[in-house]
């Protein structure tokens, strides 16, 4: 017999984390409103953070000590592969898209996603493509040719677990999400930005989501093209990278980094876009350049898909290859310094409130800045030859993907924790947490770096007892373990909040834009009415009209041009 279930719909206000509503988990499981689907995505991205981070510690207390045998190569294998591609696909990833659907329509002055149903369909199908990737360890075996799954090691000869397989479907399944949630923000920012809300005042934060959004509908059909020719190359005998039949291992390393360098920035502009609303509300200024921030964003997202082959200089691609991807590569560092520039310019002059928030924003531009100038060696060809292969990359890697995403999406948590939440966070646990996290990271892989100019291959399970390998080993597994250590106070901090923290008003930090104007948490319907846009501060405009952005001369801001009149100075 078949029973009807009765889908319950939300009818009261919207419980911020609380999962026990009225209507109990179903209504969460049920939801297509935007809030409970971005934060059920940041749940999900703690969950698979939590995951990857238990890997990556057991992947470092084996390399702690030269010949270890706590790990053997097999485990050993598929936890970095499990690692990288958990971290990337299913932190990172559904990170920023859990931001990107709470804050858009808020930020923008819009009840809702343009396509509700689609933006759940999203989320859900990213959530069972994760599924099917854990599934491979019951299923036969974990995938264990890297995160990258290279030519020919994914072919059925080299790999003969089902591992590969999952590989493909789950991260096939997650690519189709993150493509139709991608159309679906586009659709919504063109169409429900509220009236009198002009391109020329989105936040920067939207700015950054809205071109994110064009990066993944390009980049993102190379990666899924790629994983269907595979699963036809091991399922159908295919001879697409097969090179014993005719096929191109190269054409695997084309496909997967055409999508795998934009991927760099797909994860890093709406971090971007969080710094910039995070730095100017704490130093109580607009943000310096707004036209350059955004014009930068879209140069980094046009720039993006011409610097792939730097990941394939010691492929043998030839020096005229070689010279046009090594300046390309080169030239996106501009952008990207020019943004570094307006949040410094930002902060010169600010009264600035030094939150855990703003910690992590600060940390983010030193960070960042080293990944960025550690990617510029890999940019100049012979030193990439050194260098490739080495824990260098691993070094470069972890500061740009956790020194920047990361260190993003932790200042973009901590100051919007209030409003996702409707309480206040302890901010001395957090501070504890900030430096906990930031000397443990650095403790982990600045000596990386150094391992890998000495020579230490990354991918290895085991290295040789040489000079220098033991000690800064033993100094980055100490870093992983400190970083492992602050998750503690985090997660104490996040369950204390929840259960009884401090009532957090609609907008505790002065914030300048319209997510603050809802309560907190925000109810059903984010907004009745809407204030006059009339610059991309309207908040800061509606509560500080004497000096708001709409005035656009120090005389009309202050009425100092009427007095002078007055005064009979004119």
């Amino acid at each position: 017999m078949i029973t009807d279930i009765e889908v319950p719909e939300p009818l009261s206000p919207l419980p911020g984390t609380n999962i026990d509503t009225d209507q109990g988990l179903l209504q969460w499981i049920s939801s297509v409103d935007h809030k409970q689907l971005g934060i059920m995505y940041l749940l999900m991205a703690l969950f698979y953070l939590l995951v990857g981070g238990a890997m990556a510690l057991l992947m470092r207390i084996q390399l702690m000590v030269p010949e270890n045998h706590f790990l053997g190569a097999i485990a050993y294998n598929q936890l970095f592969t499990m690692h990288g591609t958990t971290m990337i696909f299913f932190v990172l990833t559904p990170a920023i898209l859990g931001f990107s659907v709470y804050l858009t329509p808020l930020m923008i002055g819009a009840n809702e996603m343009a396509f509700p149903r689609l933006n759940a369909f999203g989320l859900w199908i990213s959530f069972f493509g994760g599924i099917v990737l854990y599934f491979s360890y019951l299923a036969g075996g974990a995938p264990d040719t890297g995160w990258f799954n290279y030519a020919p090691l994914n072919q059925a000869q080299f790999s003969k677990t089902p591992g590969v397989d999952y590989y493909c479907i789950g991260l096939l399944l997650t690519g189709i999400g993150t493509v139709a949630t991608a159309a679906n923000l586009i659709v919504t920012v063109i169409t429900l930005r509220a009236e009198g809300m002009k391109y020329k005042y989105l936040p920067v934060f939207v700015w950054m989501v809205f071109i994110n959004s064009f990066l993944i509908l390009a980049a993102f059909p190379s990666l899924n093209a790629a994983l269907v020719m595979l699963l036809i190359d091991r399922q159908l005998d295919g001879h697409f990278f097969n090179v014993n039949t005719g096929g191109s291992a190269l054409l695997w390393q084309h496909l997967f980094w055409l999508f795998g360098h934009p991927e760099v920035y797909i994860v890093i502009l709406p971090p971007f876009g969080i710094l910039s609303e995070v730095i100017q509300v704490y130093s109580r200024k607009p943000i310096f350049g707004y036209p350059f921030v955004v014009g930068s964003g879209i140069a980094i997202s046009l720039l993006a898909f011409g610097v792939w082959i730097h990941h394939m200089f010691a492929t043998g691609m030839g020096n005229t290859v070689n010279s046009f991807f090594a300046a390309s590569s080169m030239l996106i560092g501009i952008p990207t310094g020019v943004k570094i520039f307006n949040w410094l310019g930002t902060m010169y002059g600010g009264s600035i409130r030094f939150t855990t928030s703003m910690l992590f924003a600060t940390a983010f531009l030193v960070e960042f800045t080293i990944g960025g100038l550690s990617g510029v060696s890999f940019a100049i060809v012979p030193i990439d030859w050194q260098l490739t292969d080495t824990y260098y990359v691993v070094a470069h890697l972890h500061y740009v993907f956790l020194g920047g995403s990361l260190f993003g999406l932790f200042a973009g948590l901590f100051y919007w924790f209030p409003k996702m939440t409707g309480r206040m966070i302890d901010e001395r646990l957090g501070k504890w947490f900030f430096w906990l996290f930031v000397l443990g990271f650095n403790l982990t892989f600045f000596v990386q770096h150094i391992l890998g100019a000495i020579g230490m291959p990354r991918r290895v399970h085991t290295y040789p007892d040489l000079p220098g390998f033991e000690p800064l080993n033993m100094i980055s597994s100490i870093g992983a373990l400190l970083m492992g250590l602050s998750m503690m106070p985090f997660l104490y901090l996040m369950y204390t909040a929840f259960k009884g923290g401090k009532r957090a008003p609609d907008n505790p930090w002065d914030g300048y834009t319209l997510e603050w104007l809802a309560t907190s948490p925000p109810q059903l319907k984010s907004f009745s009415n809407i204030p006059p846009i009339m610059s991309f501060r309207p908040l800061h405009d509606l509560n500080h009209p004497e000096i708001g952005d709409h005035k656009t001369t120090e005389d009309d801001k202050y009425g100092t041009k009427d007095d002078d009149v007055v005064s009979g100075r004119d």
